[in-house]
């Protein structure tokens, strides 16, 4: 993911010429945005809307339907806390009032400092070693609020790599 803000109405025409001939194809055009820019900015709904002969009320709703789906540029890591059943049964509501309470923010938030973004996610395929979260689309499993606190520290101290 590039997390870049720069994106061009060609950045856009591109993804979506390469995979407008799938079937449904607005969402994988959509993720492919948001992996190409970081967000699926709100200039390419009305050229979405055109490329894929849709009205703009119809791409705006999937964007806004799925969680996955940003219409602002994130924070430099991304956290998502899993909110299935078997990580709620093992204390994720605990972890997430923390982490809400923690960094100050609520879902789809940044923190202040633009270093975190904090989403929800509904499984991350860890079910045995919940409470589940990703950083960075980095999964760790048995997370308590002491852990979470060294990893967000860990992530304001510890420079990105350069990709």
């Amino acid at each position: 993911m590039s997390t870049s803000a720069d994106w061009t109405p060609q950045l856009i025409q591109d993804e979506i010429d390469a995979l407008k001939h799938k079937p449904g194809a607005l969402l994988p055009i959509l993720h492919a945005i948001q992996d190409r820019v970081g967000y699926v900015p709100e200039g390419a709904v009305p050229q979405l809307a055109e490329s894929l002969l849709m009205t703009r009320a119809e791409v705006h709703g999937v964007i806004t339907f799925y969680h996955h789906f940003r219409t602002s540029q994130p924070g430099s890591h991304v956290v998502r806390i899993c909110r299935a059943e078997a990580c709620q049964a093992l204390g994720a509501r605990t972890l997430e009032a923390h982490a809400k309470t923690s960094l100050e923010i609520d879902y789809h938030q940044t923190t202040r400092d633009r270093e975190i973004t904090l989403e929800a996610v509904y499984c991350l395929g860890n079910c045995a070693c919940g409470p589940s979260i990703s950083v960075d689309d980095q999964v760790h499993g048995r997370v308590t609020t002491e852990s979470f606190d060294r990893l967000v520290e860990d992530m304001r101290t510890v420079p990105l790599e350069v990709k």
